[in-house]
């Protein structure tokens, strides 16, 4: 008889203990899901700012080879690269084109601009530069 009394005990053990543990379950997948989520979100910002980099380097390479021709000057590559990010460049917001640094033998476009982010607040600056030697006529 005390046998059965103990076990009737023990199985109430384990039934207080699963009670206590209910809803564990729900709070576990919250968390978990609150980290899983960060980390997407953080792959996605990457992903944006490795894009809005490489526009940003497209448009200036593009500006270089247009500022670098024969009788071309600095204006016709920043104008070059402006045309680009205006047709390409929607995720390198607030974008301006400059030629500061070039020469008379170089030519340098530099493109600067802020990334589009997912987190209000956050800035994130772009600054990509090419150059290119000037092309010009030599008496050999």
């Amino acid at each position: 008889m005390t046998w059965n009394r103990d076990r009737r005990a023990r199985g109430c053990r384990f039934a207080d203990r699963r009670e206590a543990d209910r809803g564990a379950a729900s709070v576990e997948f919250a968390v978990l899901a609150l980290v899983v989520l960060a980390l997407v979100f953080t792959a996605i910002q990457v992903g944006l700012y490795f894009h809005a980099r490489k526009v940003a380097q497209s448009a200036a390479r593009q500006g270089a080879e247009a500022g670098r021709q024969f009788g071309a000057s600095e204006s016709d590559g920043v104008a070059q690269a402006q045309t680009f990010l205006n047709r390409f460049g929607g995720s390198v917001r607030d974008a301006s084109v400059s030629s500061a640094g070039s020469t008379t033998e170089e030519i340098r476009i530099t493109v600067r601009g802020t990334v589009a982010t997912l987190v209000p607040g956050l800035t994130l600056d772009v600054v990509q530069h090419a150059d290119a030697p000037v092309e010009r006529w030599t008496n050999p």
